[in-house]
């Protein structure tokens, strides 16, 4: 599964954690579109280097976003290449590791006075978490049809 370190000199959500995706454009046939043209800007994905596989549930998120998850298999034929200005580094983790519910602890966050603890994967010196992890555990739940805890 592919992943992004966001770059420290953005305004919100520096360093953190997440997935290749942004906003949908008025000019995108649909998110699928979306993701594929954010992920080229964000990573160098070629997006002929990609199938759109389908769509997760929407997830709305305490930031008031409305997220549409958009699910693709990439091929891509070289390495890919951060674009400065939005992301530090780019990772994968094998699904094997997504896959595996010992791989999941709690993160808990302390916001407005009130503690909130979401998912949270330890990988290779990046720890994804918030909406990014919940967002996986609700993948590996989908894939192995469980439901979600």
């Amino acid at each position: 599964m592919l992943y992004t370190e966001r770059s420290p000199d953005l305004r919100s959500h520096s360093g953190q954690v997440a997935f290749p995706g942004g906003k949908v454009d008025a000019d995108d046939e649909d998110a699928g579109a979306a993701a594929l043209r954010e992920a080229n800007e964000e990573i160098g994905l070629d997006p002929a280097e990609a199938k759109v596989l389908g769509y997760m549930e929407p997830y709305f998120t305490g930031s008031n976003y409305l997220i549409t998850p958009v699910i693709a298999e990439v091929t891509p034929t070289g390495p890919f290449v951060p674009n400065p200005g939005e992301v530090h580094s780019v990772f994968e983790v094998p699904l094997q590791r997504i896959l595996d519910s010992g791989s999941y602890g709690r993160f808990r966050i302390s916001r407005g006075g009130k503690e909130h603890s979401t998912w949270q994967i330890d990988h290779d010196g990046h720890v994804i978490w918030g909406i990014t992890a919940n967002l996986t555990r609700k993948f590996r739940d989908l894939v192995l049809g469980e439901v979600a805890a």
